[in-house]
């Protein structure tokens, strides 16, 4: 088993204790780190030592090193990049745009990049080739389109029906995106990360030794980071509109409404940074799948109960 997955196995199966590891993790001075540093890192922990430099390289392998691959990731696409990258994408894909063409851009842009990070941060235990077959790419182009178009789609509803009704448009600016932030995001991973699913996943049992390739596993792995990511993106989009609505209703904001405009990106921006840690632990990186639920050929290395997967992110 991978030394990140051993850590998290160790010291990731709680949920305050995933989220404490995630904000150092999501530290976004990691991003400054060389590759070479990283391998460096990398080749540190495992020793069995618990100094402050082996606790500052555990941080920087589990934060910039694929636990399947043992790859350095693209810098991008790393768990640091996520919120300095999608914070300006979800905050001008959230804003009451005037046409439809900005929309699209802006949906483009930040569904292209969610494809991105789920494909870079995916379970490729079972997977023979390091690049992309056709069939992924196709697949990948085919999940951004639908999605950037899905999530246009209240603009699109407001210039085409011509609406101008203030509670209408308020549905379809306010109401309606929550809803659709979520279930895009679920439908992203759940597309993007699909071989998993038909192919399976590497299972170890409680010695970290891999006992063979679960369908189920991946199953469950692709089920629970797709409602991790529809818990980011929905409540991201459902906080802050609550927070104006309320706000609305106050004589300072009756007063000055062009406070409105500029505590809308600032409560998006926020919540999606606070959104982020919790999100990413609400399952542990190294989950657990019940014997009964597993193929019967996996069963038998089930001594104890269950087996272990690497969820993915």
């Amino acid at each position: 088993m991978d030394p990140n997955l051993l850590y998290w196995k160790s010291q990731g199966q709680s949920f305050l204790s995933r989220v404490r590891i995630w904000f150092n993790l999501l530290d976004p001075s990691l991003l400054l780190c060389s590759d070479a540093q990283i391998q460096g890192a990398r080749s540190l922990i495992g020793g069995g030592e618990d100094s402050e430099k082996d606790a500052a390289a555990q941080t920087l392998a589990l934060s910039s090193v694929h636990a399947d691959s043992g790859a350095v990731l693209p810098l991008v696409f790393r768990p640091p990049a996520l919120m300095p990258v999608a914070a300006p994408l979800v905050v001008a894909s959230f804003l009451p745009h005037s046409s439809v063409k900005p929309a699209l851009i802006w949906q483009l842009l930040l569904q292209s990049y969610n494809a991105g990070f789920n494909y870079a941060n995916r379970n490729s235990s079972s997977e023979q080739s390091k690049t992309a077959s056709l069939k992924q790419l196709l697949l990948i182009a085919g999940t951004v389109s639908y999605a950037t178009c899905a999530g246009a789609l209240p603009q699109i509803f407001i210039n085409r029906l011509g609406v101008r009704s203030a509670p209408v448009q308020t549905f379809f600016r306010s109401i309606l995106p929550i809803p659709l932030s979520a279930a895009l995001a679920f439908f992203s991973v759940s597309t993007i990360r699909i071989e998993e699913t038909e192919t399976g996943i590497q299972v170890f049992d409680s010695h970290g030794s891999p006992v063979g390739i679960s369908k189920a596993a991946g199953e469950k792995a692709v089920r629970e980071t797709a409602l991790s990511r529809a818990a980011l993106f929905g409540t991201t989009a459902a906080v802050p509109n609550l927070l104006i609505f309320l706000l609305n209703r106050t004589r300072l904001f009756q007063r000055n409404s062009l406070l409105v405009a500029p505590l809308r990106h600032i409560s998006i921006a926020l919540i999606l940074g606070l959104m982020i840690p919790v999100s990413f632990s609400l399952f542990p990186q190294l989950g657990t799948i019940k014997k009964e639920t597993l193929e019967e050929e996996l069963q038998a290395a089930a001594a104890d109960g269950h087996l272990f997967y690497h969820r993915g992110l």
